[in-house]
């Protein structure tokens, strides 16, 4: 029976470069000389460190305006907010989306059987399976998430006939 999975995974290989790309503009910047500008990344984890809000606000836009360039959906980034550290330096936690939660399952499965098509939505960990009958019943399943959930970067992959 003809399936695919409905995924949420970030290309890491890309937002690695991005962030790459974002850490050399600031350095290289005549607005941040002189300041704690930086971007680092730990595994599914960014941290923004900047002198103050107005200069988070800048290093976050370079970073965002790398990932759109690298092919990165900035959807996957879910930015926290500005929090103090010592003295007068501020850091910003972004975590990039991995997985689809549960919530956000059940919506994707209530979408598919509200739709009354000829296929099967199922939960498997933080993916969602769809299966049906006719691979063209799967094309069409694959054009309403993409219509109907705009707010996650789904991915469609895994298809089997």
């Amino acid at each position: 029976m003809p399936s695919f999975d409905a995924t949420l995974e970030a290309n890491m290989t890309e937002l690695r470069n991005a962030v790459d790309q974002a850490s050399k503009e600031i350095a290289t910047r005549f607005d941040f000389k002189g300041t704690s500008a930086k971007v680092e990344q730990k595994d599914r984890e960014l941290t923004v460190f900047a002198d103050s809000e107005f200069q988070i606000g800048q290093v976050r836009d370079v970073l965002i305006g790398k990932c759109a360039k690298r092919g990165v959906d900035v959807r996957f980034l879910d930015i926290g907010s500005p929090e103090k550290i010592g003295g007068d330096k501020i850091k910003q936690l972004i975590k990039v989306r991995h997985g689809i939660a549960g919530d956000d399952a059940k919506k994707i499965v209530r979408i598919i059987k509200d739709s009354k098509m000829k296929v099967q939505a199922a939960i498997q960990g933080d993916a969602v399976r769809i299966t049906g009958a006719k691979r063209d019943d799967l094309q069409a399943a694959i054009a309403l998430l993409k219509k109907d959930i705009t707010e996650l970067p789904l991915t469609f992959g895994n298809f089997r006939d």
